[in-house]
């Protein structure tokens, strides 16, 4: 079988205090290629990324983690990657999980998520109780169980490539995968544990994370149904 040529898109903004560590974890696991994108950081993420030579592309302001995402899969497409691996870039994701995501694109499925919740059972926290209402809501929409429907692990195919790459409709949000979901793309899980930030600030405070949640739900039930390619 031939090797598939495997491409880690890191999003990363102000991560000054946990991408050295996020890049060090992916090399000492896989070989993998890998290209951060800065997302207009603040503070001297850019300074960092310089001093360590790593590759990475730099956007101008903060457009958010859509068009970061899009920009990385726009960079895998122009050089005719097979895989594209979505990997935070604020050290909560383990790199040791990578080549069993790409070892489930070999088997033939579309997108991998690597879910805290394949084996394991959510607690009952806020944020965990929006997370089983997405579930919910995607069984609902699709006839199909996702368990971490708000994972930011998953590899993506060669066949979604060109879906994240050209078109302005794909956020890497679970209403996507819904999307893609109903035009017959297969979806896998695969168990894996998430770390705690050591450090930085998440972008989700309680308000954000409920805005979140009610918008995924609205779109899920009622934008997905109605979308057109």
């Amino acid at each position: 079988m031939k090797k598939l040529k495997v491409l880690v898109v890191i999003p990363c903004y102000n991560e000054a205090e946990n991408i050295e560590r996020v890049i060090k974890d992916i090399q000492s696991h896989v070989d993998y290629d890998y290209v951060i994108v800065n997302d207009g950081s603040k503070d001297n993420t850019l300074e960092i990324l310089n001093k360590n030579h790593f590759s990475y592309i730099s956007l101008p302001v903060n457009y958010g983690l859509a068009s970061s995402v899009q920009t990385g899969f726009k960079y895998a497409y122009q050089h005719d990657y097979d895989v594209v691996i979505q990997f935070d870039g604020d050290g909560q994701h383990q790199a040791k999980y990578l080549k069993e995501l790409v070892c489930e694109i070999e088997k033939g499925n579309d997108i991998v998520i690597g879910s805290r919740f394949v084996h394991k059972k959510k607690n009952f926290s806020a944020r965990m109780i929006g997370n089983r209402l997405l579930t919910f809501f995607i069984f609902l929409a699709t006839g199909k169980h996702i368990n971490d429907p708000t994972s930011g692990l998953r590899a993506y195919s060669k066949r979604v490539i060109p879906e994240f790459a050209m078109e302005m409709n794909y956020p890497p949000e679970p209403d996507s995968i819904v999307y893609l979901m109903k035009r017959k793309f297969l979806v896998k899980e695969v168990q894996v544990e998430m770390l705690d930030r050591v450090a930085g600030t998440s972008y989700l405070t309680s308000f954000k994370s409920f805005e979140y949640m009610l918008k995924m739900i609205i779109s899920i039930l009622i934008i997905q149904q109605f979308r057109r390619r």
